[in-house]
């Protein structure tokens, strides 16, 4: 049954809409280690986003991920919420006390105003999905040269996907500010190579179908692609996967490249805005985080215009330098971070995104 309230936000303006995270994890699960580990920070780090005014998380009652065990360890009752379905009653009845409880929840949530910050206040994921030939010399550098600005002025800029960074970390590591830096980043790299070959994997595997199809054949090409959107600042902090981020310039987070698990990790993080360059296209919407959509090709961003937010197409064809890119692209991005909705949003987008790495044994 679906959850329905719109009519009951009406009389509260600054509440943008009520979202229902679910997940397939949480039990089968070991009750310590990497895995449950990743899944608290994701469910933790949601549920303290900036743009999250409380949070009720709902449980069956008997699963390994305790809703009472992390109420004990976040403590911050005042936004975290909880209840399970054994304890409630069953389904129905837990979806009555759901929106009866939300109801409680929206004359508080609508005190809190949008204010003004500094740049600095961002915390932007770099993302990049359905990648072409494209990508690497026209999206990409334009993301680069905005989040070189960002990063000069204290924001955070969160690069992401390790197998996407394969064959070019050489470009992040040697602008790393220390070398425990560098050497987090060597030993997330050797991590991915003994996963995949235990998985029957390989690294060197990664261009997908639609990669290949749009100019990309190596894992090389399309990584020093991606390394293209950290821009040329140091790199400050690497970070596992959902881990808070802390560090202000460039920070490394360890994610798989499957775009909805890695950007709901940087969300955990804290990233408040999404930058999610595509040259085949794509449609990815993330709540409660916006996510602009950067086409590196003309064609593509005509024939999804419902879909895209910026043109970098005019670096290819001579109407645009990569440096005008890169500054009308950072007009955009703070016009959204400031409350100017994206196409995602328009679409209402983001509903079913979250997916967090689930590590570990299912057991």
């Amino acid at each position: 049954e679906e959850i329905r309230i719109e009519g009951a936000l009406e009389p509260y303006p600054n509440v943008d809409g009520v979202v229902a995270f679910a997940h397939g994890t949480g039990c089968g699960m070991a009750d310590s280690g990497p895995g449950w580990d990743a899944l608290q920070r994701v469910l933790t780090g949601h549920a303290g986003h900036p743009n999250v005014g409380a949070a009720l998380f709902v449980g069956l009652g008997c699963e390994v991920m305790q809703i009472a065990r992390m109420k004990q360890e976040l403590g911050q009752a005042a936004r975290f919420h909880g209840l399970t379905i054994q304890e409630t009653g069953g389904t129905r009845k837990t979806i009555d006390a759901i929106k009866a409880r939300i109801r409680e929840m929206l004359p508080a949530l609508n005190d809190v105003h949008r204010e003004s910050v500094p740049v600095s206040a961002l915390k932007i994921g770099l993302q990049c999905g359905g990648s072409d030939g494209f990508s690497g010399i026209t999206a990409n550098p334009a993301l680069g040269l905005a989040s070189d600005i960002l990063a000069a002025q204290g924001a955070s800029m969160v690069l992401a996907e390790t197998p996407e960074i394969y064959g070019a970390e050489r470009l992040l590591l040697d602008r790393a500010v220390s070398a425990e830096v560098a050497a987090k980043l060597i030993e997330r790299i050797r991590w991915w190579e003994d996963y995949t070959a235990r998985n029957g994997g390989s690294m060197d595997n990664n261009p997908s179908p639609g990669n290949k199809a749009g100019g990309l054949t190596t894992i090389l090409e399309k990584s020093l692609g991606a390394v293209a959107k950290a821009g040329s600042t140091g790199l400050m902090d690497v970070l596992e996967y959902a881990e808070p981020v802390r560090a202000h310039g460039l920070v490394f987070m360890d994610t798989p490249g499957y775009d909805p698990v890695s950007a709901t990790g940087q969300v955990a993080g804290g990233a408040n805005l999404i930058c999610f360059t595509t040259g085949r296209g794509s449609t990815y919407g993330c709540k409660p985080t916006p996510s602009l959509k950067l086409a590196s090709n003309t064609p593509m961003f005509t024939r999804m215009s419902l879909d895209m937010d910026f043109d970098c197409g005019g670096v290819v064809d001579g109407r645009q330098t990569i440096q005008e890119a890169g500054a009308a692209l950072l007009q955009l991005m703070v016009a959204t971070a400031s409350g100017q909705r994206s196409k995602s949003e328009d679409n209402g987008l983001g509903d079913n995104e979250f997916l967090p790495w689930q590590l570990g044994a299912v057991m």
